[in-house]
């Protein structure tokens, strides 16, 4: 479980080709120092197991299913990737719960950059958006944001510039993939929802 608040951005040093999947080698003395054989990380939103580290960089394994599910398969040496380690008991919840666990990629549709701030509208498939609401959560490349407009297919969050700075983000195109992952509570709702109206 992770917060959608990101520590820091990784290099992709090497892309390692292990079929049917790959080895990701991710570079960050910070959280390298600290990780853990078998330590669960966040990478863009997508919730890795630490196969290898060193103090400089982790390795992790990523399968067939998470490389066509998510952006994780676009990745090639010297890509940037968000970072953050697991949640712990006791650890303050500054952004909202994320399980890592992607629900589809979406695309960065518009941007409307204004100095330093930005509007992005992300487009992703109909069924996500159900699970949306103007003012609540959603993580994309594992950072909690807050929703401001949500149509049929697409939804807007507004981007301050510390976010811009320290993410992904603030590199992002109009095009660029980005894995989103809805409100833990919401996917319930919905679940309970459907039950009913069987």
């Amino acid at each position: 479980m992770f917060t959608g608040l990101v520590e820091a951005m990784g290099n992709v040093v090497a892309v390692q080709s292990r079929p049917p999947g790959v080895r990701l080698v991710v570079r960050n003395a910070e959280i390298a120092r600290d990780a853990k054989l078998g330590d669960s990380i966040s990478v863009n939103g997508c919730c890795l197991t630490v196969v290898e580290h060193d103090a400089e960089s982790f390795r992790f394994d990523a399968g067939e299913e998470t490389l066509s599910r998510t952006n994780l398969g676009r990745l090639s040496g010297g890509s940037y990737v968000n970072l953050e380690r697991s949640l712990q008991l006791g650890d303050r919840l500054g952004g909202h719960l994320v399980t890592g666990h992607i629900d589809a990629v979406g695309t960065l549709d518009e941007r409307q950059d204004d100095d330093d701030w930005s509007k992005f509208w992300f487009r992703v498939p109909k069924p996500l958006t159900r699970q949306m609401a103007s003012k609540g959560s959603v993580a994309v490349d594992g950072i909690s944001l807050t929703l401001v407009d949500v149509e049929d297919e697409r939804f807007s969050v507004a981007l301050i510039p510390h976010t811009l700075q320290v993410t992904t983000l603030g590199k992002l195109q109009v095009g660029g993939e980005v894995n989103i992952e809805t409100d833990l509570l919401a996917k319930y709702v919905e679940r309970q929802l459907a039950g009913r109206s069987e």
